[in-house]
Formats: C-alpha cells, sequence, structure tokens
C-alpha cells in the first residue's frame, strides 16, 4: 500500500511536467505564429498605400483632367473635338472619369445618328445612379429602337423603369417609350398593362405632359381584342 502511495504522486507530477512542456511549446508556437501574422500585415498594409499613393492618386487626377478638357470643349461647342476626347478616355482610362466619359461619348454619338457606335460605349458605362444609369439604360433601348432590335430594347427599358426607383418624373416617361416597342411589336396586351401601371401609379403623369393615356389604354385593349 505505502509503495502505490510513493509512486502516484511521482506519476501525477510527470504528467504535470509534461503538460507545462507542451503549452509551452504551444505558446511559443503561437508567437511565431503571430510575429509571421503580424509581418505579412504590415506587408500588405505597405502595398496597398503605395498602390494608393504612387499609382491611384495619380490616375484619378490624370483621367479628371482629361474629362475635364473634354468638358471644357463641350461647352465651347466643339462636339467633335469633345467626343474624340471622352471617347479616348473611355477606351484607354479608368476610374470614375472613364466610365463618365463612357456615357458622354454614348450621348455625342447618339446625336449625330451614330447608333452602334452609342450603343456600344453606352453599354460600357456602370450604372449606379437611380437617374443618370436609369437614364443609361433608356438612351441604350433608344440606340436599340433605331437599330431595329426591339426585344433588346423593350428589356433595356424595364431596366430603366427599375433603375428609376419610382421617380414620378422619370419613371412613367421610361414607361412610355416601353408601351411604345410593346406597340411596334403589336404586343398590345403588354402595351395596355403599361398603360394600366400608369394611370395606377402615376395618374398625374398624363394630364402634365398632355398625354391621354386612358385613350391609349382603351385603344390598346380594343387591339388586344
Amino acid at each position: 500500500m505505502s509503495k502505490k502511495i510513493q509512486e502516484t504522486p511521482e506519476t501525477g507530477l510527470d504528467e504535470l511536467n509534461d503538460s507545462l512542456t507542451a503549452m509551452t511549446q504551444k505558446v511559443q508556437d503561437n508567437k511565431k505564429g503571430l510575429v509571421i501574422g503580424s509581418l505579412v500585415v504590415v506587408a500588405v498594409a505597405v502595398i496597398v498605400l503605395a498602390y494608393v499613393y504612387f499609382f491611384r492618386n495619380p490616375g484619378i487626377q490624370k483621367a479628371n483632367d482629361q474629362i475635364g478638357a473634354a468638358d471644357i470643349e463641350l461647352a465651347l461647342g466643339n462636339d467633335s473635338v469633345a467626343a474624340a476626347q471622352y471617347m479616348a478616355l473611355a477606351d484607354n482610362g479608368s476610374y470614375d472619369a472613364a466610365n463618365r466619359a463612357a456615357l458622354e461619348s454614348a450621348i455625342l454619338l447618339y446625336k449625330d445618328g451614330k447608333y452602334e457606335e452609342a450603343l456600344r460605349y453606352v453599354e460600357k458605362y456602370s450604372a449606379d445612379d437611380d437617374v443618370i444609369g436609369a437614364g443609361a439604360y433608356s438612351l441604350k433601348g433608344d440606340c436599340l429602337v433605331n437599330l431595329d432590335r426591339l426585344p433588346e430594347a423593350a428589356k433595356a427599358f424595364q431596366e430603366a423603369i427599375r433603375t428609376s426607383d419610382h421617380n414620378p418624373a422619370y419613371t412613367p416617361f421610361f414607361m412610355m417609350k416601353l408601351a411604345r416597342v410593346y406597340r411596334a411589336q403589336s404586343n398590345f396586351a403588354d402595351e395596355a398593362g403599361v398603360y394600366e401601371d400608369m394611370m395606377k401609379n402615376y395618374p398625374l403623369y398624363g394630364q402634365a405632359h398632355n398625354i391621354d393615356v386612358e385613350k391609349l389604354l382603351d385603344r390598346a385593349r380594343l387591339q388586344a381584342k
């Protein structure tokens, strides 16, 4: 009995020592991991800061200078010069300035009746605003209408309606465009559906713009039958 009593503490002490040794090793390993992790974070931060200050910010400034020059030419009435500058920035630049340049290019090309080129640039534009973005989709629809690509035009006007987010000044305007596309396709049922939505959600639009929406609805319903 006495022998067993003497061996038990020694065995327990050995186990405790082993546990402490293992814990110490884990702490040391964790410290190494933390040091390595800290060095990686510092390295990434240095790379990000270098990119921002030496590449991104100068790039943004250069793009802003380029679109500013194009804006001045446009204000002076030099549309062709401005269009060339906008297109160059849209094709070769980046950042917000190049994005806006794509839309400006599309607008000027559309005014010149160059619908295929205008479509190419408006598709480069990234719409992120419920007014300008919706207008861009509408411009895309207008290009497609002039290119006689009516099913695609209908989708573009639908996107304009969704993006405009129930804006009472713009949403019904895009709805009128969509209704006209449906009519051109002899899709009178969908045309009528658009007018019904307009009368329900934007009842004052027709009166404000001298458009008899109810009369257009009656005609579409009659032809749908």
